[in-house]
């Protein structure tokens, strides 16, 4: 798992890139407070590698709750800044800060 951050000088805006090695897989998805958890708004694309991967424009100054979800199981990132509970979940979210 990779999370990588390309910082835009021009404007307030983060691209995030998002990687997960996830062979067996068939649909993987980012979702977060970015996108309201919703995971038709950020599906990643499957490569050649078996890892499926995305780029997000997110706004700097901001931290982010985030998850995969992997053929329809939530799957924290093992590379997050940091982890924060969620009650409604019952389970950790990966958190990023910007």
């Amino acid at each position: 798992m990779a999370i990588k951050k390309q910082f835009l000088k021009s404007k307030p805006v983060c691209k995030v890139t998002f990687a997960l090695p996830a062979e067996d897989a068939k649909k993987v998805s980012v979702v977060g407070s970015f996108n309201d958890w919703n995971a038709k708004k950020a599906p990643l694309k499957k490569l050649k590698n078996g890892t499926f991967k995305g780029t997000l424009d997110l706004e700097t100054g901001n931290t982010y709750e985030f998850k995969y979800i992997v053929d329809g199981v939530y799957v924290n990132d093992d590379s997050a800044d940091a982890y924060a509970w969620n009650d409604y979940a019952g389970a950790e979210n990966g958190i990023i800060k910007l």
